[in-house]
């Protein structure tokens, strides 16, 4: 892991993923409501867990999106991340959306093994929304464990623009207080995004949460023919800091748009997902999601642990310039 200080980091976790990649800590803590996690863990080469919505407590942080956000560990190595999730897991009063669920350990399942396992690879939105060099490392994976299914994520685009929806709305009501009593404290950018969602009609915050239903029950009738997913973590590796657009197949498509267009999509389900890194693309990392069932987290370690045992759960990193 060789992070390049001239490249963006990843969003509102990328300080806890790049502290691992440097090597300053082994583990950090993230959040994640429409990728926070899984994108930074891809940009800076590390391991990353988002784990399924309500099963790791978030009591005692502060809030962004009630009805998306979710806690999770990034980590220098699977081991690192399997045994923080297993210590973080458990009941907690303190979080109304954390179940009531009895820890479920993880890392003695890790060699568990994925011949009986139906992994499948998510094709069309995954792949036209890809550089071709990532989408290579992911098809790469997909080969390394005899995953010879495909698959098209129903409505990925729309679940996209819903995650946005709802988070833009929540977030703005939950600053509302202060913006009306202190706006200028905030930073002029932000103060301006959040006056503007906090103007969201309802109508589009509830068809937002309308189809998110659907959608999550759309993703469960597809898991009853596969076990798991895999899809890349980003369109491309991180970009320059300053950079405005990145380059996705010969469109040119803003950088924060570009971040979130395939993570976004499984985050109104509220799925388990682990961004493990699959490889470089010009020296710097890329990541693939592993993508389970609710509940299912076993499930996207196992995979994660066979990829690292194929020898495709790696960074092969090169100094930074």
């Amino acid at each position: 892991m060789n992070p390049e200080p001239g490249r963006v980091a990843g969003g509102s976790s990328g300080g806890s993923a790049a502290a691992v990649a440097a090597g300053l800590v082994p583990l950090a803590l993230g959040s994640d409501t429409g990728g926070s996690i899984r994108v930074p863990a891809a940009f800076c080469g590390v391991w990353g867990l988002k784990p399924t919505y309500g099963r790791l407590s978030r009591a005692g942080t502060f809030p962004f999106c009630a009805s998306l956000d979710t806690i999770g560990p990034l980590a220098s190595s699977l081991g690192v991340l399997a045994a923080a999730y297993d210590a973080m897991q458990g009941p907690d009063a303190g979080d109304p959306a954390c179940r009531q669920l009895p820890a479920e350990a993880v890392t003695s399942q890790l060699d568990a093994g994925t011949d009986t396992l139906r992994i499948a690879q998510a094709i069309g939105y995954f792949e036209t929304n890809a550089q071709p060099e990532v989408a290579a490392l992911v098809s790469r994976a997909a080969d390394a464990l005899g995953a010879n299914r495909r698959v098209e994520i129903p409505e990925p685009e729309r679940a996209r623009v819903a995650a946005m929806l709802i988070t833009r709305a929540e977030a703005a009501n939950l600053h509302l207080p202060n913006l009306r009593t202190r706006a200028n404290d905030f930073n002029p950018l932000i103060r301006d995004r959040l006056l503007a969602n906090a103007l969201i009609p309802a109508a589009w915050y509830i068809q937002a949460q309308r189809f998110r239903r659907w959608h999550h029950h759309q993703l469960l009738r597809l898991f009853e023919s596969i076990d798991v997913i895999l899809a890349p973590a980003t369109a491309s590796p991180a970009h320059r800091i300053g950079e405005q657009f990145v380059s996705i197949r010969g469109n040119r498509v803003p950088v924060r748009t570009a971040a979130g267009l395939l993570v976004a999509p499984f985050s109104p389900a509220g799925v388990p997902i682990i961004s493990a890194p699959v490889g470089s693309v010009g020296g710097l990392p890329v990541g693939i999601q592993i993508i389970a069932p609710p509940w299912r987290e076993d499930l996207c370690f196992r995979v994660a642990r066979a990829l690292e045992k194929a020898g495709v759960s790696c960074f092969a990193g090169t100094t930074a310039q």
